[in-house]
């Protein structure tokens, strides 16, 4: 088996996708594994990963200095030339007078204050986030909006559509080069690298690897792409659509001179000529199944084309609105002194459950989130989860209630509900982010459907509970039907119903890392720059965080007990 790394960039995952290929023709079995920047230098260290093709320098410099430095990661050769990686701005900016790192602070309106990166814990996001913070250029006041590959090229084609400014990270080889007009920004050289971050890409294993198995090691040797290659095969993958495995196999039958000199003096597991059974391999046919493929994704690729194409405009004001909104509001509430908003809060819980043990609790949680750094993160996921919170019990329980007096609405609702349960949660941001953009808005929206089937239910449940017989004694007294309702049914369905709330509000806030993916602000930002860096002391502070704050929210919601003691508990 060969283990080799994805980050999952684009260029990355092509090139990867290439050499599996290849490595199944020679008779191996490669095993692609998706990790980040860090964790794959890590992973290589611990004997984990055997192969990375993704190594861009000088930008890795810094993740990669010192596995260099112990030997835990051995340099094989170079497989592209000819690569940069900087900040990039829509030519239409250019052609205003944005041509260099200097030039953002001049705009810095029209920008936002903003520039877009990829994945948390990415060297390029790491750069950006220290020139920030050292107010390099006079960015200090600026933020580093962080996603992913695809979550900040969606942002920047939403962008040019309505020829707004945006600043983002940048590179070449990829086929943002050939679908938009960019310029590349000078000035970055103390940054980036000199000539516009102008990289070079390493193959690269872990110690001692190549000595191991030399035939794979003469493979990766050889192994070579260009700018042109890799454009191509990108464009395979992110406009024609096609899976990187099967535009790698494609890409290979029309390329075998190329794979000629990558299988000089290499031979397959047994032996025999590589060559021979590489072109064996990519002449095979793919089998296909005797049940033919419904093409349910791209119906639903189309739908979400229709919608963006026709009320794209519409929703993303509506958006946008929303998005200024709730950043003021994050605004207001840090600028808040902490010792008072947590006397606010004390006070409140105490007027709630007149528990001193209580106040103390809260007094403690909220102590802690200050020590550790992260209060204004709290604040930000706390106002996202109680409005998301809101949104969805606004209409959750209204919902479930009319579900209850009718049995068909239910019956329609049933699937949809269990569909928004079981639905793996990444794939709610992928309509949000194309509809929305990134920012705070879809990670609300993707948090409302994961938390509104639990109002829902419980509520149905809680109505459909009352007994008979207690319904049968309010139409007996005459009752309406809004009477029995608000008189009998809602009473007594009262703690269901009240659960109901409690559990979409805890999974609100479960949603924080997730959202955080597509550029919302809240203590999964952390948490996910800790994970993708392999930072055990930040992943550690930051999910404790979000542990305090959910013991607050259970603790300050849990239905107070029928009998107390004399301390209030």
């Amino acid at each position: 088996m060969v283990r080799l790394a994805d980050i999952g960039w684009t260029d990355v995952t092509v090139t990867t996708a290439v050499v599996a290929q290849v490595l199944e023709g020679l008779g191996y079995q490669p095993h692609v594994q998706m990790l980040s920047v860090p964790i794959t230098f890590a992973s290589m260290r611990n004997g984990d990963v055997d192969v990375f093709l993704g190594a861009w320098m000088p930008s890795m410099t810094t993740e990669m200095a010192p596995y260099l430095a112990d030997g835990a990661v051995e340099q094989v050769a170079r497989n592209l030339v000819g690569a940069k990686y900087t900040l990039a701005v829509p030519a239409y900016v250019g052609a205003v007078g944005v041509h260099d790192f200097g030039d953002l602070r001049r705009f810095a309106e029209r920008f936002g204050r903003r520039i877009y990166g990829i994945e948390p814990g990415n060297d390029g996001n790491r750069i950006v986030r220290t020139m920030i913070e050292r107010d390099a250029f006079g960015l200090g006041d600026w933020r580093l909006v962080e996603s992913s590959e695809q979550g900040m090229l969606t942002q920047v084609a939403q962008a040019m559509a309505t020829q707004e400014w945006i600043a983002f990270l940048g590179w070449e080889p990829h086929p943002m080069n050939l679908r938009y007009r960019l310029v590349y920004l000078s000035g970055g050289d103390a940054w980036f690298g000199p000539d516009y971050g102008a990289a070079v890409v390493w193959t690269t294993t872990r110690r001692g690897y190549a000595r191991e198995c030399p035939n794979v090691g003469r493979l990766l040797h050889n192994l070579h792409f260009t700018v042109d290659m890799e454009n191509g095969l990108m464009d395979a993958v992110l406009s024609g659509h096609l899976e990187p495995r099967e535009a790698a196999r494609r890409w290979l039958r029309d390329g075998l001179p190329v794979v000629r000199d990558w299988l000089r003096d290499v031979s397959t597991v047994d032996g025999a000529p590589g060559l021979a059974a590489v072109e064996q391999h990519l002449s095979m046919a793919a089998r296909q199944g005797w049940l033919p493929r419904l093409p349910l994704g791209r119906w639903a690729e189309r739908g979400v084309a229709f919608v963006t194409r026709h009320f794209g405009a519409e929703i993303r004001g509506g958006a946008a609105r929303l998005e200024a909104f709730l950043r003021r509001l994050i605004e207001v509430l840090a600028g808040v002194p902490p010792p008072i908003c947590i006397a606010v809060v004390c006070a409140v819980s105490f007027l709630l459950r007149r528990s001193w043990r209580l106040v103390l609790l809260v007094a403690g949680s909220l102590l802690l989130i200050l020590d550790l750094g992260y209060w204004q993160e709290m604040t930000a996921t706390a106002t996202l989860v109680v409005f998301s919170a809101g949104v969805s019990i606004l209409v959750g329980v209204p919902t479930g209630i009319a579900a209850a007096h009718r049995t068909w609405l239910y019956t329609v609702l049933r699937p949809v509900l269990d569909l928004m349960q079981t639905i793996p949660t990444f794939v709610y941001l992928i309509p949000a982010l194309m509809l929305f953009g990134l920012g705070l808005v879809p990670g609300i929206v993707s948090t409302v459907v994961f938390a509104l089937p639990a109002p829902i239910r419980l509520t149905y449940l809680g109505i459909r509970g009352v007994p008979a017989p207690l319904r049968e004694a309010g139409l007996a007294f005459g009752a309406s039907p809004w009477a029995l309702l608000v008189k009998v049914e809602l009473p007594h369905a009262r703690p269901a119903i009240l659960a109901g709330v409690t559990e979409c509000i805890m999974l609100s806030l479960s949603m924080v890392v997730i959202a955080a993916l597509v550029g919302a602000q809240g203590l999964g930002e952390p948490v996910v720059r800790a994970l993708n860096s392999v930072n055990i002391a930040q992943g550690f502070e930051a999910g404790l965080a979000i542990v305090v704050l959910a013991i607050l929210l259970d603790r300050l919601l849990r239905r107070a007990p029928r009998h107390r003691s004399e301390d209030g508990e």
